[in-house]
């Protein structure tokens, strides 16, 4: 079983900037791709960003040039870095990690993104 455990959520004002920061644990082995899907009320959740082990990324549309995302191997740390934040970007973030022993992704608890005007 992995457990992902998100930090960083939290309130910022339209332009500005947070980080976002998830911990994998429970592994033995090494994880495929980790990364960050949001949901905003009454929303589908959606893909922000995606990395793989050897570091190739994806983002949505939404959040391309604005975002990064990058990934720490040896701590099994996945982070994302939040540029430019629009209102828009407020949603619950949740943390996803894939297994190479399991067919569905692990999921965090989530961390709440505030963005105001």
């Amino acid at each position: 079983q992995v457990r992902l455990v998100e930090s960083g959520g939290g309130l910022a004002q339209a332009g500005g900037s947070l980080r976002l920061s998830c911990v994998a644990s429970g592994s033995i082995f090494p994880l495929n791709d980790m990364g960050w899907y949001r949901q905003a009320p009454g929303k589908e959740r959606e893909l922000v960003a995606g990395i793989s082990r050897s570091g190739s990324t994806k983002y949505g549309d939404s959040v391309n040039g604005r975002f990064v995302i990058s990934r720490d191997n040896t701590k099994n740390t996945v982070s994302l870095q939040m540029n430019d934040l629009k209102p828009e970007d407020t949603a619950v973030y949740y943390c996803y990690a894939e297994h190479p022993r399991h067919t569905v992704p692990f999921w965090g608890q989530g961390t709440q993104v505030t963005v105001s005007s």
